[in-house]
């Protein structure tokens, strides 16, 4: 166990120790007293608080004054009278904000909807009671190190497995509904919505009865059948595909055959699709781990939620326009077993394939790329069906900013078992509430209020997390401040991963300088940042260099396995998850100001405008005859530079002010909270386009879509180049303008 902890320490201590701008260090050490090992964090110092930056400035001050006599008695009837009116119009104020509020109680939420959390209430109607924190950071980690236990996930991971629980099921509603009633036990005024989405199945009939029927699919792929060449294309990679392209073998109206693994399903049939191929078939090759007849499932829409209502959510009896998802696959697409493309391969011919493209299934010493005369039929009937399904919400309330909140969710479904992929993190969720309600009864007071979250339909691409975020996207931006995901959180115990869209420095404090992987789509956290603009952060404990788990996807993502991928420490490493996603919790709802880094985005928007510069001096020296007229980029480097000095002013108004000052501190989050929803491009329809975002986004509007076509532009694609440059200046130059604060404080130079 040693191992990851330590590094994992070790990363996040380099974080702290090497970033001047963070507040204090996160550090993750080793419990070495028993068995119960388990993260812990500490911070700078011994117990060390956050620091305004202005107490050292009141020291020593004095003030004194010299109260003066009241000489007209009327003036203090007066005075006392005025009093007693203000004082009946505020509390007849509360009283009927009170009525209001119980008024607008949706059926079954107990009062709290999905948007709106609200104080607590002392005695009196309408009176907020704010306690006085009485706990320092080292008490509240203590406290928390006391309460998540490896017995208690011993007997959670006992009471939460199932065989199958596939979204939408009896099973799925059952685990739902016992979610429901633990948050009801612990008194977190739980709540649920139901979505109804579009799902389907497989079934996939080939010519040669050698071959086999799968029982395995892939939702969400196109119907028909298909006769065609079979090619083999290796994971499915775009250099993949290139190579074929390359070495003469032509994709067009081929059925290509892929190995699992690299980039998602849908990834695979996406580029498929790209290179012209009429179907794609998908089997899984661990030659040590699987056995031949093991069946793979997934889902092949190259997106998140509903495909059948995208840009909104699916609530009964919505009006559903006739649209479909972009990302929604053209061509069949179909998983089979290893023991089926050995078959296929074994009757293959043509060139013999590279190094890079050869596996290991059993039988066979050689791949071949395959020939005009290896033929497959595929035929795949789909069956579209309405499915009912339920996310499962509870919330710990704040007593300063109810109203803004992290949430820390898991999915709750699987195709299969699902021990790694859904149980594991849906286990800590609930753990995670207890601990934290018991916490808030022995003192803790948290500024922000906490929601957890238990998706459904997760296995579909994300679909309960996205359709609940669609349904709530005009409010959400503005109150949820960090997405924590749980999923996948323990797939292995030798290195410690972190995972987010950003390739450079994050926008979190604790995961600088500590990136071992770009997050994928797949990603549970994925949607909170490209679709709705919310930080987003998802981390796990594996076996490899990736965090991918081998099992995902199939029957033999058990308890057994993830127990010989831990060594049998399981429920130790569900504390140590459990201790990482509860303290980044917790200290994102303890500090005055959120621990969340705004001068991330300054080091990735100039590294991107130094590219695009550099490309626009080659343009002008050595291709400038393929635009109607001379391409600048001063303007778009004059926005780059106005985020950094919003950045820069931000953090100085947050050292020189005084921060336990709640409308100074609420003032400098919402600026802080705003910045990756501004990153989110206005100028596309999340109908049309879901994942908005210039930088992680897909699209004509993104960063990289610019870098890309100014590297070949062409005379009539003039205003195109020129309009990607106007979007990407003014969506840059929005975001540190509303970082600035005030109007009056705007550093608009264009």
């Amino acid at each position: 166990m040693a191992g990851p902890i330590n590094q994992a320490r070790a990363k996040i201590s380099k974080i702290f120790n090497g970033e001047p701008q963070s507040y204090t260090r996160f550090n993750l050490a080793q419990n070495t007293d028993g068995d119960n090992s388990h993260v812990e964090v500490k911070l700078s110092g011994d117990g060390e608080e956050e620091m305004d930056g202005t107490e050292a400035g009141h020291h020593g001050a004095s003030n004194t004054y010299t109260q003066k006599p009241l000489h007209n008695y009327k003036k203090v009837c007066y005075i006392a009278l005025a009093i007693l009116i203000f004082f009946l119009a505020g509390y007849l104020i509360g009283y009927v904000t009170h009525r209001k509020t119980d008024a607008g109680k949706l059926p079954g939420s107990e009062g709290v909807s999905c948007t709106s959390v609200q104080p607590d209430k002392g005695k009196d109607e309408g009176e907020i009671v704010v306690p006085e924190p009485t706990l320092d950071w080292s008490d509240i980690t203590s406290m928390l190190q006391r309460l998540l236990t490896s017995d208690d996930f011993d007997k959670k991971l006992s009471e939460f497995a199932m065989d199958k629980h596939e979204a939408g099921s009896a099973n799925d509603e059952g685990l739902a509904t016992k979610i429901l009633n633990i948050f009801k036990g612990l008194e977190m005024t739980p709540w649920y919505d139901e979505h109804y989405v579009h799902g389907n199945r497989n079934k996939v009939f080939f010519d040669s009865e050698a071959i086999g029927q799968p029982t395995g699919y892939l939702a969400y792929s196109a119907t028909g059948t298909v006769l065609g060449k079979v090619v083999y294309a290796n994971y499915g990679q775009i250099e993949d595909l290139k190579y074929l392209q390359d070495v003469g073998m032509d994709l067009l109206q081929s059925v290509a055959l892929i190995r699992a693994g690299k980039i998602s399903l849908a990834e695979k049939v996406a580029n498929a699709a790209k290179y012209g191929a009429a179907a794609v078939l998908i089997y899984p090759e661990h030659a040590n781990d699987f056995d031949g007849s093991t069946e793979l499932y997934g889902h092949v829409h190259f997106g998140t939620g509903d495909p059948y209502t995208p840009g909104f959510p699916s609530f009964n009896h919505t009006q559903f326009p006739p649209a479909k998802s972009s990302g929604l696959p053209k061509i069949l697409a179909q998983t089979i077993t290893a023991d089926m493309a050995l078959k296929i391969h074994t009757k293959m011919g043509g060139k013999a394939a590279p190094d890079g493209f050869q596996g290991n299934l059993r039988g066979i010493s050689r791949y071949f790329l395959g020939s005009d005369n290896d033929l497959v039929n595929v035929t795949v009937n789909n069956v579209l069906t309405d499915t009912k399904i339920t996310n499962v919400f509870g919330v710990i309330k704040g007593f300063v900013d109810p109203d803004r909140y992290v949430v820390i969710g898991a999915q709750r479904d699987s195709f299969g078992k699902g021990y790694a992929k859904s149980t594991v993190g849906t286990c800590l969720l609930v753990e995670l509430a207890r601990a934290i309600t018991q916490m808030k009864k022995e003192g803790f007071v948290p500024r922000r209020s906490i929601v957890f979250a238990s998706w459904s339909a997760g296995d579909y691409g994300n679909v309960g997390a996205t359709e609940w975020l669609e349904g709530y996207l005009a409010s959400l931006d503005k109150k949820a401040f960090t997405y924590i995901s749980l999923d996948g959180a323990v797939v292995g115990m030798s290195t410690f991963h972190i995972l987010t869209l950003n390739t450079q420095p994050s926008f979190f404090y604790f995961t600088l300088y500590s990136l071992e992987e770009p997050m994928k789509m797949q990603d549970g956290a994925y949607p909170f940042l490209a679709f709705s603009g919310i930080p987003s952060i998802s981390f796990r404990f594996s076996d490899t260099t990736s965090s991918d788990y081998k099992f995902y996807g199939t029957d033999l993502d058990n308890k057994e396995n993830l127990d010989i991928a831990t060594q049998q420490r399981l429920r130790d490493y569900c504390v140590s998850a459990a201790q990482v996603a509860g303290q980044m919790a917790l200290r994102l709802v303890h500090d005055h100001i959120l621990r969340l880094d705004v001068t991330s985005y300054s080091r990735l928007i100039r590294k991107h405008v130094a590219s695009i510069n550099g490309q626009v001096i080659q343009l002008t020296h050595v291709s400038a005859g393929n635009l109607n007229s001379p391409l600048k980029s001063q303007w778009l480097i004059t926005a780059a530079g106005s985020y950094g000095r919003a950045a820069s002013s931000l953090l100085n108004d947050i050292q020189n002010s005084e921060l336990k000052d709640d409308e100074m501190s609420r003032n400098i989050n919402d600026r802080i909270m705003r910045v990756e929803h501004n990153l989110l491009s206005p100028y596309v329809s999340p109908r049309e386009v879901p994942f908005r975002h210039i930088f992680f986004g897909t699209g004509n509007f993104t960063v990289s879509a610019l870098i890309d076509h100014l590297k070949n532009p062409k005379k009539e694609d003039d205003d195109l180049l020129r309009n990607q440059f106007a979007l990407t200046t003014w969506t840059i130059q929005g975001c540190a303008n509303d970082l600035a604060g005030d109007v009056w404080a705007l550093d608009n130079l264009i």
